[in-house]
């Protein structure tokens, strides 16, 4: 039997390749190798065409990292850091609304939750340093011992609401890496569910009448735990009759 097929949003970048100049479409391998560590089988969705048709073909969704969203899907002006992808922001948020319609499992990682913040009405807070004095959720002394090529990243905690979707997963407690400027303000449709205990920020999004919809503002696809991508994937494969033996890593 084959494993969860899950689907994973990239990058549309122009990149040198054997010599060349060229538009590919990309994603960190990081995410890549989580999806498989966790049983299941990743493909990527490039944000050209967008369309919610790919959403039929898949046992899950993972909506990545990336850059900032466009303000104006909240009503705002945009800020002089915030940098946007308008390509990006209009597949994505389009994919997110089929597959919450859908109850697709689905996973958002950093700029992935606020892509399920906005699409569920909610609003972003675009440069947290303006709202807290300090640029800690993106860097600071003391990375993430377990993250790769993360020298940039800050490192804190996140205290987690008990009886949530994410404290069954996680616990009461993480220690997560962390490089943002944007940060959820209100999460609209969804609840949050963890925070960061020195700042209030919030870090974890969820719905928990869904099948699967959680959304974390760290980056745990770059360090060796791993809990949520099992978590999604033993989702969709529940949703979709798949049996965990026959794609269990």
């Amino acid at each position: 039997m084959r494993r969860p097929l899950i689907g994973m949003t990239s990058y549309a970048e122009q990149v040198q390749y054997n010599g060349n100049d060229v538009m590919a479409g990309m994603l960190p391998m990081t995410y890549v190798r989580a999806v498989h560590a966790a049983g299941g089988r990743a493909v990527l969705i490039t944000p050209d065409d967008p369309g919610d048709d790919v959403i039929e073909s898949l046992d899950g969704i993972v909506f990545c990292g990336g850059n900032d969203i466009d303000p104006a899907y909240w009503g705002a002006e945009r800020h002089p850091t915030t940098e946007v992808d308008k390509e990006r922001d209009e597949s994505e948020i389009r994919l997110m609304r089929a597959a919450l319609a859908a109850d697709l499992p689905l996973l958002g990682v950093c700029r992935g939750l606020q892509v399920m913040a906005v699409a569920g009405g909610g609003t972003l807070h675009q440069h947290l340093p303006d709202v807290l004095g300090h640029d800690r959720h993106r860097a600071a002394a003391g990375t993430d011992p377990l993250a790769a090529g993360a020298s940039a990243y800050g490192r804190h905690d996140v205290i987690i609401e008990r009886g949530s979707v994410a404290h069954r997963v996680l616990g009461p407690h993480a220690t997560v890496n962390s490089f943002h400027h944007q940060a959820v303000d209100d999460p609209g449709s969804f609840t949050a569910t963890g925070w960061c205990p020195d700042d209030r920020v919030i870090e974890i999004i969820e719905d928990a009448s869904r099948t699967f919809a959680l959304g974390v503002q760290w980056h745990p696809e770059r360090t060796a735990d791993l809990r949520v991508f099992t978590a999604l994937i033993e989702a969709a494969a529940e949703r979709s009759g798949l049996q965990p033996e026959a794609f269990a890593a």
